[in-house]
């Protein structure tokens, strides 16, 4: 229940994201974007709704997961979707349009967004899961895990968004540079950005490293799970 209410409110992202008041996109995954296909009116209508239903799944009874638990789950991705997070960073992201921002601002900016987002997922996961809330050390180590994934999610973005082909990437490229979005590659340039991309996955295996990140290792899975983050294709 808890990854289907964050991928709820990423889908719902998406679909406010395309409208042409924000990012103004036709293509989505490779097919229309709602807006596109149903309108704006219900573009909308399905965002709104698709944000109601995440937290309505994140509440549903879990197995050993008890009601304080459950609370603290949807406080935290509400956060993570709300002015502290995602819907913060897209207002930032607007607002830096057409400007020369400093790299710290950009990583704030790139923190928040979908970077929180994941960073949200490795909390719940973590709440649902172990109990890491009981174990600082494990939780600091998480949430550096999830920073530096969250941030190099971000920074992949911006790279594939300059260098990938419209099949590939499922969307329109080039629509950073198009509409002067403040990003990796437009302040360092594409190598630089490819290169702080890997310089955040590796800063992710460091946190998680003292827990096992080779094969068969308890931590090998979120290890796993960064490489495909930062290192995917579309």
């Amino acid at each position: 229940y808890a990854g289907c209410a964050v991928e709820l409110i990423h889908c719902y992202s998406l679909v406010h994201d395309d409208m042409p008041c924000m990012d103004d996109d036709a293509l989505r995954r490779g097919k229309p974007t709602v807006h596109v296909a149903y309108g704006q009116a219900t573009a909308m209508l399905v965002g709104d709704a698709l944000q109601a239903l995440a937290f309505e799944w994140l509440c549903r009874p879990m197995a050993g997961v008890d009601g304080a638990t459950a609370l603290r789950m949807v406080a935290a991705l509400a956060r993570a979707a709300g002015a502290a997070g995602m819907v913060g960073g897209q207002q930032m992201d607007l607002l830096a349009e057409n400007k020369s921002v400093p790299l710290t601002d950009l990583q704030t900016l790139h923190s928040k967004k979908t970077g929180a987002l994941l960073s949200a997922s490795v909390t719940l996961g973590s709440l649902c899961g172990y109990r890491a809330d009981a174990d600082p050390a494990l939780k600091t180590a998480l949430d550096q895990y999830s920073a530096a994934v969250g941030l190099g999610f971000q920074i992949a973005d911006d790279v594939l968004d300059a260098t990938a082909d419209a099949a590939t990437l499922g969307k329109t490229p080039g629509k950073d540079a198009a509409q002067g979005k403040s990003t990796y590659v437009t302040l360092l340039g594409l190598d630089a950005a490819r290169a702080a991309a890997q310089q955040c996955l590796q800063d992710a295996f460091a946190a998680i490293a003292p827990y096992g990140i080779e094969h068969g290792q308890p931590a090998a899975r979120l290890a796993d799970l960064a490489r495909l983050i930062v290192d995917r294709k579309n």
